[in-house]
């Protein structure tokens, strides 16, 4: 596409065609203005679409197996293993990842920060799109997504900390799509459901904070249920839900600097020039708050570590993997997310970006994965586990690239819809 775009191609980024007053129709939005050949040309030049195609043909029977034959066919899940990669890599890795939603638009809408208003909509895409996917997980995990809205609305427990996460999720998930809705209305142009959406932006914001802040610790109280299962190292029932939600804040924001980069990189086609252009500056702002929020998140496991006197096993092996990544993770982000404020270098930013989403995703690995039941076996994951994991993963990817193509996520809408 970037070929094309030298060559002098014009992405849609208006109602109407260029030197015309016809519309754009709904087939040549989706073929991003291509013809159904030269759209068809393009897919078949990237070769990150025959990685896919391969992972596709592997991976969909296996899905698809997973559904036919039950769980224990694609998992090694048991009693003493009941969160396998579904779960801990698609819950418990990707939420945190997806804070990044709430946290943009209470930057921009709330405290009234405009100079991040070009990447607002990408931290809102990144959280609703993360979620979604999160739920997906769920649902290849349970096996009946039919069956969904049962503890939500039959088999009520209110006291239960999973009852509370997910209609959190659910209602959160709202929010978010609505939240999007003016993009999706710019694309298609509707005029009145963007009005609407602007007109209840501050209760949506105002929503998305209180539920996203809550379900992000309430993922952590879930192991409170099973007090030494987890290693010690990883488990406090002082402060494991503090634990879930501080690292969330820099996880959100370090993903969404990750995806600014990749956008930059591998989408600059669709990028316009304010979001280029802002993008070093926004990225230095976004490395404050992951800076604030990595110094908060390794003090309090420090305060943790003391108040349950578990020193003793920073000398034991899973010391070492907990020192591992606590510096990995933690420190070394927080060291060149510093180090770049200080330097003004937005490059170095997102390399300490890309080192704070690898510490989230092992912390949460760690917590419900690796360590979980750690007197007992380690439970390596089935391999048709892996590649449905893998399968997942790369459709949300497919999708999270489709909508970046479409939607005025990276570029700014020009003019209204008629």
């Amino acid at each position: 596409m970037q070929k094309l775009k030298n060559e002098g191609f014009e992405p849609i980024d208006t109602f109407v065609k260029p030197n015309t007053n016809n519309p754009w129709t709904f087939k040549e939005k989706m073929l991003l203005g291509l013809t159904p050949q030269e759209y068809m040309k393009q897919l078949v030049r990237n070769p990150f679409n025959w990685i896919l195609a391969v992972i596709y043909a592997v991976g969909l029977p296996i899905l698809v197996g997973r559904f036919i034959f039950g769980l224990g066919w694609a998992t090694h899940s048991s009693y003493d293993y009941p969160w396998g990669l579904f779960l801990g890599w698609g819950l418990f890795v990707m939420v945190p990842l997806s804070a990044s939603g709430f946290m943009l638009g209470t930057t921009v809408e709330l405290f009234g920060r405009k100079d991040f208003k070009p990447i607002e909509r990408l931290g809102l895409l990144n959280g609703l799109l993360g979620y979604f996917f999160a739920v997906v997980f769920l649902q290849v995990d349970l096996g009946q997504p039919w069956r969904l809205v049962y503890p939500m609305f039959v088999s009520l427990g209110p006291a239960a900390v999973l009852f509370l996460v997910a209609w959190h999720v659910a209602t959160y998930l709202s929010v978010q799509v609505a939240e999007l809705v003016p993009a999706a209305s710019e694309l298609m142009g509707w005029v009145k459901p963007k009005k609407f959406v602007r007109s209840i932006v501050l209760g949506l914001t105002v929503a998305g904070i209180i539920l996203s802040t809550l379900h992000q610790g309430a993922l952590g109280a879930l192991f409170t249920y099973a007090p030494g299962k987890v290693h010690p190292l990883w488990y406090s029932s002082a402060f494991q839900w503090f634990h879930f939600f501080c690292s969330s804040i820099f996880g959100g924001l370090s993903m969404l600097i990750v995806v600014s980069t990749l956008s930059k990189w591998f989408l600059s086609w669709r990028c316009d020039d304010n979001f280029l252009k802002n993008l070093d500056r926004i990225t230095l702002g976004l490395g404050k708050g992951c800076s604030m929020a990595l110094i908060t998140y390794f003090v309090i496991k420090i305060v943790a570590l003391a108040h349950d006197n578990e020193w003793a096993y920073l000398l034991s092996g899973w010391g070492q993997l907990y020192i591992f990544e606590l510096a990995v993770g933690t420190l070394v982000p927080l060291a060149l997310f510093t180090t770049a404020i200080r330097s003004n270098r937005a490059g170095l930013a997102r390399l300490a970006a890309f080192f704070a989403v690898f510490g989230i995703a092992l912390n949460r690995l760690d917590t419900a994965l690796i360590t979980y039941n750690w007197k007992l076996y380690q439970e390596i994951p089935h391999w048709r586990e892996f590649i449905i994991a893998v399968v997942l993963y790369a459709t949300y990817i497919v999708v999270y690239r489709a909508v970046l193509c479409r939607l005025p996520i990276l570029y700014t809408w020009q003019g209204e819809s008629k």
